[in-house]
């Protein structure tokens, strides 16, 4: 866990469940709580006037999302949603401040989470604007395998097609067909439906 999950809840945190597609908040709600993910996954994501969504991320059990908010008192930029069945520890925007002003320790380890995430939004950008749909493709694959610590060759993505289009801009059938092109140069496997790269 990111905090240890005895002290959010020493710090008047409290567990919630979500069910697969419940919102958690919305795009322009205020910001009142730090999140946490005990178990499951949730994304972020806007929506565009034509109805098209763009992932801003996928989170996984210990990590905790939507903090920026909770320092410069905004509302949220985006929405939150349960991908699966999930329970989220959440703690009140006022007590959360005041457990980083006791331990000094946790408000360097939120630092460097917000620091990351910072570099990795410009990494993406970078690769959205600038690169062609399959240098789009290979470059998240290659994001993707560094946030989540995978190595080597040929490993399962865990994502959908439609997943994986959502995080780069691009429709589901431009990603389908940029991952057979790979496919036929060797880059990627798919086996029984499944992605390994």
């Amino acid at each position: 866990m990111f905090i240890n999950i005895d002290l959010i809840i020493a710090y008047g945190g409290i567990q919630k469940k979500y069910r697969k597609g419940d919102l958690i908040f919305s795009e322009g709600d205020q910001c009142r709580y730090y999140f946490q993910i005990v178990e499951g996954s949730v994304k972020m994501f806007n929506i565009n006037s034509e109805g098209r969504e763009f992932t801003q991320g996928i989170f996984a059990s210990g990590e905790s999302f939507g903090e920026p908010p909770l320092f410069i008192n905004l509302p949220y930029p985006a929405s939150s949603e349960a991908t699966s069945n999930t329970t989220v520890i959440r703690l009140p925007k006022e007590n959360f401040l005041t457990l980083l002003d006791e331990y000094p320790k946790l408000k360097n380890k939120i630092l460097q989470l917000l620091s990351h995430r910072v570099y990795n939004k410009s990494v993406v950008t970078k690769m959205i604007i600038n690169s062609s749909p399959e240098t789009r493709v290979l470059s998240f694959l290659d994001y993707y395998k560094l946030k989540y610590g995978i190595l080597g060759n040929k490993n399962l993505i865990s994502l959908t097609r439609q997943q994986i289009a959502d995080h780069i801009g691009l429709r589901v059938e431009t990603v389908i067909r940029v991952l057979l092109r790979l496919k036929a140069k060797g880059k990627v496997e798919i086996r029984n439906r499944k992605l390994y790269y």
